[in-house]
């Protein structure tokens, strides 16, 4: 197989250096800031060690000399690699607060462009890469913590023996879907323990909210349906070669019933040649 090489960029403020430290945590060999021109040499070199078979590479706005060349360089890799593309982009009002809060100057301000006219000319400059992403990700609601499992979630390799890594994602509506969710699951039509006396203030991992909710009228026949839906699935994914899989489960906030069915749901499909691993977002 081809070694996968992951491009992360995007606006600044957005949560490049976070994500390219997740890459790193899942095996990736990283470099940041990486000329555009550079990108062919590099990846070839590195790449020539067996070893080396996942690269990251961060760009941004401080390329912009080098951004024209962009197309001719894409293009080169996709031919000798597998090539994925993670534009971040936030909300502008999100981006600015990030600026204060860190009081790091961004990459365009001037003493004649202020934060929010470099915001919008960093954004018309990265369009063409923006339109080359695999997945563009708003980071506007996100934390470092949770942008860092949202990453590792994406290109977290499988275990030796297993085809494929997957990862069973509960979470709430409330605060947003995950954008990196390939299949999605709505479990907000199951009766809330939220609303049970002695249950509100457990998680969807007690034994005793697992019980409540495993043991309503709908649960059964819904678990058994997408257990069998998964376990037909996953094989199919496993023989078109997906390395990873990520499948949400969502409630109204993520702390009873969306945990509660990931758990479960964990259990009926570990007959697959995976490597499954489990992700509350909201607990």
């Amino acid at each position: 197989m081809k070694p996968l090489i992951v491009i992360i960029t995007g606006l600044a403020g957005s949560g490049k250096t976070v994500a390219l430290r997740a890459l790193e945590d899942q095996g990736f060999y990283c470099v940041d800031n990486l000329p555009v021109t550079l990108m062919g040499p590099f990846t070839a070199v590195v790449t020539a060690d067996d070893h080396t078979r996942k690269v990251g590479v961060g760009i941004d706005v401080r390329e912009k000399k080098f951004l024209p060349e962009l197309d001719s360089v894409l293009r080169l890799l996709r031919d000798k690699y597998r090539l994925e593309i993670i534009f971040l982009e936030a909300e502008k009002d999100a981006l600015i607060r990030r600026f204060k809060e860190t009081r790091r100057p961004h990459p365009l301000v001037s003493a004649e462009i202020d934060i929010e006219e470099a915001i919008d000319i960093e954004k018309s400059m990265l369009l063409p890469l923006q339109r080359e992403a695999s997945r563009i990700i708003d980071t506007s609601a996100h934390t470092p913590h949770q942008l860092r499992y949202l990453i590792s979630s994406l290109f977290r390799m499988p275990s030796r023996g297993a085809a494929m890594a997957v990862t069973l994602l509960s979470f709430g509506h409330k605060f947003g879907i995950p954008q990196t969710v390939d299949i999605l699951f709505d479990v907000r039509f199951l009766p809330n323990p939220h609303f049970v006396t002695g249950l509100r203030d457990m998680k969807g991992t007690d034994p005793a909210v697992q019980d409540f909710v495993l043991r309503q009228p709908p649960v059964a026949e819904f678990m058994e349906k997408v257990a069998g839906l998964l376990n037909f699935l996953i094989p199919r994914y496993v023989e078109e070669g997906k390395a990873y899989l990520t499948i949400g489960f969502g409630c109204t906030g993520g702390k009873h019933r969306s945990p509660a069915i990931v758990e479960k749901i964990s259990e009926m499909i570990k007959d697959n040649p995976i490597d499954v691993s489990i992700v509350h977002r909201d607990l």
